[in-house]
């Protein structure tokens, strides 16, 4: 059978972690208010309700015997009266814990999703994106429930049990202890299952995160699959995953559920022991009105019971996912703000590396050493092999990572000491792969800049030759983009990614193989308006295609974990050296150095 990265089995082996449950009730106590409220709600109902077996006492032994005819009216009102009242408050009840448990999703959904954003790069590499999404999604859906409706239930049906025991043995001491021969074999079921509950819980949560992260997997290259004519192999992957899955849940479901006809097992063996003893044993001292009202009694405090265990479930199904989702909002954000950082101030644009050192989290160093300044104004070209460090430079300025030794500096301030926010308003980012929201073109390019007003993102268009491909569109600028640009072609979102840049008036600039989707001719048209982008600003310009930044103040050949070579474009050609022969590789020179030039490829 055909075998993908997400056909595995996590690790999570911990054991039932009570900490974890106390540190996931701090959602619970912003609301405490409301759940109080509707834990009173609860017990007040189900106190109302504790009153119906003793009304049907009343009757039987006393009312029916003597012929109270009035009487018997009278506890019939009262019991009406009981119902309804017992159920306005268990509705209000209901409406009440809808709502907190709402916000509870609400909260803990805000805190991983902020979390999320403040991840590094690192943490997004080395994982599929649908085992994030399953946390953010699945799981917190999945406790929602436990720590609103099923907190205060557990709550109630505990209080109840102990008004249920105080009832009982208000109206016969002996048939309580019969009443009570059941509880030691449900406590011995209990512990019996627990361990096998909480280790199929796991499985399935295991088993979810495989198949949502393939799943998402196959709609992002859906592309591909079609074109290379995958769909049968990735049926077959898929098939597996939700098998897996299926047999898992039908296993923690068993497991589950198998509480329940145990439970109902005992409590009808335990009924039928009672009437055995009121009739056999007991008899005359206690009458028929009696056993009556104490076997509702009895099913009312098998009921709870029935609940807790239910809870109790819950409970070791919750664990699992709130083992994820702890274990995702306690992954270590590897790049952020010290307790002391402050706000960047307006930004020259002097950048320094400073003996700078750098490696991944496995493998060799990418950077070693390496050590450059760059003045406020100037364009710098990078350029190399791919995997020399190029990308790994920028990333280090922006503080997508941070350096493990030696220093960035930007006007003479390390990049450590402020704040992450305030550098990066003032830096503007054009990444590799264009990326456009779903929205209109103009609110793409507003992107960045949200106080922007048209005729200044038309503006920003026009500077990079955007403008004239928008308006051939039958809505312009309210063009609607689709989910990762799709409608929109390459090149054309790159040129959007270029206005959204230029309008946000970046002091640094990135261009990060930012004209890798462009046609030539395309190109040479935006090349004015690259200079408007980069005029009076301090630029980083990534680029396999050397024709692109033949005008860069200097170009630093970036290879072997630091810089190889460095100059103007016409003296690393007259150099001969490592950038010469990477030149030559991409043009065919029809003349002496210095001549005409024509792109082979």
């Amino acid at each position: 059978m055909a075998r993908n990265k997400y056909d595995i089995d996590e690790v999570l082996d911990a054991p039932f972690n009570a900490k974890q449950f106390r540190r996931m009730l701090s959602y619970v106590r912003p609301y405490a208010g409301r759940v109080a409220t509707t834990l009173a709600l609860t017990v007040g109902a189900n106190a109302l309700n504790l009153l119906v077996p003793l009304i049907l006492m009343v009757a039987i032994n006393t009312m029916i015997p003597a012929g109270d005819l009035k009487g018997l009216i009278l506890l019939s009102a009262g019991y009406v009266a009981t119902i309804v009242a017992s159920s306005v408050a268990m509705k209000f009840r209901m409406r009440l814990m809808v709502n907190v448990g709402q916000g509870i999703i609400h909260d803990v959904r805000l805190d991983m999703f902020r979390h999320l954003q403040a991840l590094p790069f690192s943490y997004f590499d080395s994982r599929p994106h649908g085992k994030i999404l399953v946390r953010l999604v699945n799981y917190v859906n999945a406790i929602s429930d436990l720590l609103s409706n099923g907190l205060v239930n557990m709550l109630a049906d505990l209080t109840s049990l102990l008004i249920i025991f105080a009832y009982m043995l208000a109206v016969d001491p002996k048939l309580t202890l019969y009443a009570l021969a059941g509880v030691p074999l449900l406590i011995g079921g209990l512990l019996a299952l627990k361990g096998f509950q909480r280790r199929a819980q796991q499985q399935l949560s295991r088993k979810l995160s495989n198949l949502n992260a393939y799943t998402h997997e196959s709609l992002g290259g859906i592309r591909v699959t079609q074109a290379f004519v995958r769909e049968e192999m990735n049926q077959g992957i898929f098939l597996k995953l939700n098998k897996e899955y299926r047999r898992d849940w039908m296993r923690a479901a068993m497991l589950s559920l198998a509480m329940w006809p145990y439970i109902d097992t005992v409590s009808n063996a335990t009924v039928a022991l009672l009437y055995g003893a009121g009739a056999l044993w007991l008899r005359p001292e206690v009458s028929v009105g009696v056993l009556v009202a104490f076997v509702g009694y009895v099913w009312r405090f098998w009921a709870p019971i029935n609940n807790l265990s239910a809870f109790y479930n819950s409970l070791l199904t919750a664990a699992a996912y709130i083992e994820r989702i702890f274990e995702f909002l306690d992954e270590p954000l590897v790049v952020e703000d010290g307790a002391a950082a402050e706000d960047m101030p307006p930004v020259r644009g002097e950048v320094e590396f400073d003996h700078v050192g750098f490696r991944y989290e496995t493998g060799s160093p990418v950077l070693e050493d390496l050590s450059f300044r760059v003045a406020p104004g100037e364009t710098v070209a990078l350029v190399g092999p791919t995997g020399g460090g190029k990308s790994t430079i920028v990333s280090l300025l922006s503080r997508f990572y941070d350096v493990q030794e030696g220093a960035v500096r930007v006007d003479g301030i390390d990049v450590r000491t402020v704040r992450m926010d305030s550098l990066r308003r003032q830096m503007g980012i054009m990444l590799q792969e264009p990326f456009l929201f779903p929205g209109t073109l103009m609110e793409n390019i507003r992107y960045g800049r949200l106080d922007a007003t048209d005729e200044e993102c038309v503006a920003a268009a026009t500077a990079v030759r955007a403008d004239e491909f928008i308006r051939r569109k039958p809505l312009g600028y309210e063009t609607e983009v689709h989910e990762r640009g799709t409608g929109i072609s390459a090149g054309e979102r790159q040129l959007i990614s270029f206005a959204r840049v230029l309008l946000s008036e970046p002091r640094i600039l990135i261009l990060d193989e930012a004209t890798a989707s462009i046609d030539t001719r395309t190109e040479k048209a935006l090349q004015k308006g690259l200079e408007t982008l980069l005029a009076g600003r301090t630029s980083f310009v990534i680029a396999h295609r050397l024709s692109t930044i033949r005008g860069a103040d200097r170009i630093l050949y970036i290879d072997g974990r630091g810089i190889r070579e460095s100059g103007t474009h016409d003296g690393l050609i007259a150099a001969g050296g490592a950038y010469r022969a990477l030149y030559d590789s991409q043009f065919e020179r029809l003349g002496p150095a210095g001549g005409s030039e024509n792109t082979a490829t």
